[in-house]
């Protein structure tokens, strides 16, 4: 497993802490949603990196990438 597969992982695994997804695993947030994170600015530490890159994927049309690890 190298970093890449490790981060698009944690995507899996980790739920969404608070707000209107609150135990929504990130990987399945709607586009829209992590854009408007995105905008009103992302939190820092882990959360906020790993939505900065579920914004690139969603925003530039890399949702494949994410299909490894829908189930896992």
């Amino acid at each position: 497993m190298n970093i890449q597969d490790n981060e698009l992982n944690q995507l899996a695994k980790m739920q969404m802490p608070f707000g209107k997804y609150k135990g929504t695993p990130l990987i399945d947030l709607p586009e829209s949603y992590v854009i408007w994170f995105y905008q009103k600015g992302l939190p820092n530490g882990k959360l906020g990196s790993l939505l900065g890159l579920l914004y690139e994927i969603k925003v530039n049309g890399l949702e494949y990438l994410l299909l490894p690890f829908k189930d896992s």
